[in-house]
């Protein structure tokens, strides 16, 4: 079946990211009719036959345009990063979220899935095996996780007020085509530092399996509107400690594993002095090490995904050693380390 030949109508909002794309590649296999909403032109969308449409989320008018017609949205947009003013990820986390709900209640959208982070309840310590009834922290310690808080608090009102809304929590996407974390840990191989002991666990999920629990939000949203409003949690279901997976990323590239380690408190200074100097000196890229980084390398971070496996279905389907074995083998592909 063609993109143009059948199945619903569904918008994916950043449809040419790491996620948005996965997203709409599940989607077009299964014969759906596939939009994307994005700032620009994605070429390789254009090859699949998606409608493209650009814009700004926080522009009411071209969000409402998008969304019409539509019988389901995924919302996997977002400013995402460590640094920049509160006002920069405002705009399209915040005001573009709230764009999207209104354009779906306006247009009578069957089901948004909106993806969020389990950032927005860290709370500066160890979180080991919570789930989704661990509240959110009276501070935060960088704009991203808070104005994805106010996003995702927009969500569960609007799911209240009839709007069938079901909310995903991925945590640290990863995999072949991934152009955030993967490129990140091999761009800084060989200045790396193990932050802390090491032995901390944290959640990651598969770029495969993050797509298949949006897909299975909005079927089981279908089925089951009782579960709208309802907020998951998402992973691999196998936490594992930090800096043995940022090692198995470098293994995957060829690069040696990080081996030297700092203690919490010597990364916590040095991202507060880092902050304070690019801040005075309004330095806009982003410092080697924020007060936010220093915490999450050094704490443990994984929930219980039994909600999304009872609810959803979730299973995630793709090992953390296939996915390792996948990411190696696309990195060997046409020399995609950077760098090369």
């Amino acid at each position: 079946m063609t993109p143009d030949s059948g199945g619903r109508s569904v918008l994916v909002t950043g449809g040419g990211g790491f996620l948005g794309g996965a997203i709409v590649r599940r989607l077009l296999a299964r014969g759906d009719r596939v939009a994307s909403f994005s700032r620009r032109s994605y070429p390789q969308l254009e090859t699949l036959g998606v409608a493209q449409r650009q814009g700004d989320l926080s522009d009411p008018e071209a969000v409402d345009a998008a969304c019409r017609g539509r019988e389901v949205v995924f919302h996997a947009a977002a400013r995402a990063g460590v640094w920049g003013s509160y006002a920069e990820y405002h705009r399209p986390n915040v005001i573009g979220t709230a764009n999207v709900i209104a354009a779906c209640r306006r247009h009578g959208v069957g089901a948004l899935v909106y993806t969020s982070s389990p950032s927005v309840v860290f709370h500066g310590g160890d979180m080991e095996g919570v789930n989704e009834s661990v509240p959110y922290p009276r501070h935060y310690h960088a704009a991203y996780p808070r104005t994805k808080a106010l996003a995702e608090e927009q969500v569960i009102r609007a799911a209240r007020g009839g709007l069938a809304a079901i909310i995903l929590r991925p945590h640290l996407i990863w995999g072949p085509g991934d152009t955030h974390l993967v490129p990140r840990i091999i761009a800084r191989a060989g200045r790396l530092r193990r932050v802390g002991r090491g032995h901390k666990r944290v959640d990651t999920i598969y770029i495969d399996n993050a797509a298949d629990a949006h897909l299975l939000a909005a079927e089981r949203l279908a089925a089951e509107p009782g579960l709208s409003g309802r907020v998951y949690f998402i992973s691999q279901g196998a936490p594992i400690p930090l800096w043995e997976m940022i090692n198995a990323i470098l293994a995957a590239a060829g690069k040696p594993p990080v081996t030297r380690t700092i203690p919490p408190w010597t990364a916590w200074l040095a991202g507060a002095l880092l902050e304070g100097f690019y801040t005075l000196f309004g330095i806009r890229q982003e410092p080697p090490m924020t007060r936010f980084v220093a915490r999450e390398l050094a704490t443990a971070h994984w929930f219980d995904i039994s909600a999304a496996r009872r609810d959803l279905g979730y299973l995630p389907r793709v090992s953390t050693e296939a996915g390792l074995e996948r990411l190696a083998a696309w990195l060997r592909q046409d020399d995609r380390q950077p760098g090369q």
